[in-house]
């Protein structure tokens, strides 16, 4: 009857254990593990992250961090982190958060336009990927990079179109490059090309031409006159006297590209810069910005018109007045620049 006692006895304690065991798998493998109330969270891990990093992520979206720890372990994950962004579901256990974590990094949109300078390109990627600002400037400014693909610093700009790009959020700086260099070499068709050959100009002189034109007019509809404009100067080797080319070299001397400049003074003209094409011939050392594609095609595919000048046109705003013959320009900015001081608009 003793032996019978102890017998049973050690039966309910390994029941027990056994219980105890089969709870705690199941707690830490398969019970909900988050901690928050919206459908659906996300993550962001860094590449070659450490565990500890690992963990204060996802701290705030689990119940309980130390039950991951130990499931995360048992699977081999903490020896084998991958970097990217991650969606966590509510509800979801241990379990399928590994798995999750292991395979299904997401995409993120990279959204960028109108950049004045690569200093601000970088400064606006770097909020959208893992890449920071210093790695995406220096691989930017690549010399074997440069010199292999045909840019140059000034240049450099000009390889980055203004579009949304689907990226996964732990792309490199180099990757990224590369995509942009993939997505550059695409754009320019062999119907954009030839366009381009036709004018005499490179693909990089089409964007700076286009960054000019892009600051001239927000008017999508009167870019294509305005590219003319530039072109027939060209043509008839004349200088463009832009004022957006000015007003770049005037930040750019000061190097404060925060500094607006509302309106281009007589003085400002005699500014010294290979940027101020009312002292230079031709076309600047490189963009003056990011222009849209809208702009660019208008240089390929501009509207065929005989003027040489044009002013802004006060009774217009946003759209300019264009003339064929200086006299006719000098009455038109008469009238313009009568406007300005009525304005009180000196600078």
């Amino acid at each position: 009857m003793y032996k019978r006692k102890i017998g049973l006895a050690i039966l309910l304690i390994i029941t027990a254990i056994g219980f105890y065991f089969t709870y705690t798998f199941y707690r830490v493998f398969f019970s909900p593990n988050t901690s928050f109330n919206n459908a659906t969270s996300y993550v962001f891990i860094a590449t070659d992250g450490s565990v500890n990093a690992l963990m204060e992520d996802l701290a705030p979206l689990l119940d309980s961090p130390e039950d991951f720890r130990v499931a995360a372990q048992k699977k081999g994950y903490l020896d084998r982190i991958r970097g990217g962004k991650y969606a966590i579901k509510k509800g979801m256990n241990n379990n399928k958060i590994i798995n999750n974590l292991r395979v299904s990094s997401l995409p993120v949109k990279v959204t960028f336009n109108n950049q004045e300078r690569l200093a601000n390109l970088v400064g606006r990627i770097s909020t959208q990927i893992e890449a920071d600002s210093l790695s995406l400037i220096e691989q930017f400014l690549d010399t074997a990079f440069l010199n292999e693909n045909g840019f140059t610093p000034e240049t450099a700009l000009a390889m980055y179109l203004p579009n949304s790009y689907q990226f996964f959020w732990n792309t490199s700086a180099k990757d990224f490059q590369q995509r942009m260099l993939k997505e550059y070499k695409s754009f320019w068709t062999p119907k954009r090309l030839e366009a381009a050959e036709e004018k005499g100009l490179t693909p990089i002189e089409v964007i700076s031409l286009a960054s000019i034109v892009h600051k001239e007019s927000v008017k999508v509809e009167e870019r294509p006159v305005i590219a003319q404009v530039y072109l027939n100067r060209l043509r008839k080797r004349m200088r463009l006297q832009a004022d957006p080319t000015v007003i770049y070299a005037l930040k750019k001397d000061v190097n404060d590209f925060a500094m607006i400049i509302r309106r281009v003074l007589k003085k400002d003209l005699k500014i010294k810069s290979p940027y101020n094409t009312y002292r230079i011939k031709g076309l600047p050392p490189g963009p003056i910005g990011m222009p849209d594609v809208s702009a660019i095609d208008a240089v390929l595919f501009p509207k065929q018109n005989n003027y040489l000048y044009f002013v802004a046109d006060p009774t217009k705003p946003g759209y300019h007045d264009f003339s064929t013959s200086l006299r006719e320009h000098n009455r038109k900015a008469k009238r313009y620049y009568h406007w300005l001081n009525q304005q009180r608009l000196y600078r």
